[in-house]
């Protein structure tokens, strides 16, 4: 399953890039869904797999623009 860090900083989506894929993620920035109800442009896309690692990076930074993590439902986006 795709799963999508959300955040509202461009800044820290790519901050938060750099740190998953430090962790061994394969990860992409994607355009940001319109279900995600947020300004930026740019989010995190990785597999679910890769989901404790996404927790791990943001509980060792500072992202206090992070909004959630979606999954794909459907033909969209949701959050979870």
């Amino acid at each position: 399953m795709t799963v999508l860090a959300v955040f509202r900083s461009r800044a820290q989506t790519l901050a938060f890039l750099t740190a998953l894929r430090g962790m061994g993620a394969a990860a992409q920035a994607v355009n940001t869904p319109k279900e995600a109800g947020v300004g930026c442009g740019i989010s995190a896309r990785f597999e679910d797999a890769f989901l404790p690692r996404a927790r791990r990076a943001l509980s060792s930074g500072r992202y206090s623009s992070f909004s959630g993590f979606m999954k794909q439902a459907g033909r969209g986006f949701e959050y979870f």
